[in-house]
């Protein structure tokens, strides 16, 4: 089936997959870190292993995955994971509407698919390579192959870590080493002012509130960044308008001044021609 899925595709479709593939590789050590992590931990919580590796395939986002564990080990109702879990994932929906520009031409279902293997650092790698909306040969194939290739390591990440949990004491800090991995990926991403004051802000806003429930402190550090990004680029589009506007204003100067002494020369060499003329005339009699 999947031969013929990807004989079906268009060769350009088929290019640009094995590009993000190659685009995805230098996060892979990053995100089996975090996948080990979240294995691990689920493999430790009141968790079975099938029912770990089920969370894992069905729900795919660490991050949530790793806020429920403590509710379910309270032994609350479940609502309140469902709630944590999606409180933790508003900010897919800011990505997800990030997408819809690109993808808006797709089906619906096509879209839902799409967006259920959307991840961090998958938008961040599709975002970078493409900046202007809509149509393009090779965007869907780009897509997949990061997200495929992070689902892929994930999954297997996870699930080792699941199914080994015994061999890796707690004391060893593998969570630590998983941030510390991500560091190099969101450093990539910064390349303007406005991204850099987002990065700041995120960090100072998760910090200020770390000690919110339902990890409140990562949806409002996303909201932050997100606003403080947008004034950034805001700003910066209004000061090149200005500065294109003020150059355009100096052009103008320029050419009235270049006019005026134009008209002043053309005058001056009418003037003696005329005065030319006359002695001409007063030689001639």
């Amino acid at each position: 089936m999947w031969v013929t899925l990807w004989a079906g595709r268009p060769q350009i479709e088929r290019t640009h997959f094995l590009e993000g593939v190659r685009a995805f590789v230098p996060t892979i050590p990053a995100v089996f870190s975090w996948g080990l992590v979240t294995g691990i931990a689920m493999s430790k919580s009141v968790l079975t292993v099938p029912q770990a590796i089920v969370m894992s395939l069905f729900l795919y986002a660490g991050a949530a995955q790793l806020a429920i564990l403590p509710l379910m080990a309270a032994g609350l109702p479940i609502w309140t994971s469902l709630l944590t879990a999606m409180l933790v994932n508003l900010r897919f929906i800011i990505t997800s509407a990030a997408l819809q520009p690109h993808f808006a031409y797709l089906p619906f279902l096509r879209r839902t698919l799409l967006g259920s293997f959307n991840g961090d650092i998958t938008f961040v790698l599709f975002m970078a390579r493409y900046t202007e909306p809509g149509y393009a040969p090779g965007k869907q194939g780009y897509f997949w192959g990061i997200a495929v290739t992070n689902f892929v390591t994930w999954q297997v990440a996870s699930i080792l870590g699941i199914l080994v949990a015994s061999a890796f004491p707690e004391s060893w800090g593998v969570g630590l080493a998983g941030t510390l991995a991500l560091i190099p990926v969101m450093v990539s991403t910064i390349r303007s002012r406005s991204s850099l004051l987002a990065v700041g802000v995120a960090a100072v806003l998760s910090l200020l509130l770390f000690d919110l429930p339902y990890r409140l402190s990562l949806v409002a550090a996303v909201i932050g960044a997100i606003a403080i990004g947008m004034a950034g680029d805001e700003l910066a589009d209004r000061a090149t308008l200005r500065a294109i506007h003020r150059h355009a204003h100096d052009g103008d100067d320029d050419g009235a001044a270049d006019g005026n002494a134009g008209r002043a020369g053309s005058a001056y060499h009418a003037d003696n021609t005329h005065r030319g003329s006359g002695n001409g005339r007063e030689e001639r009699s």
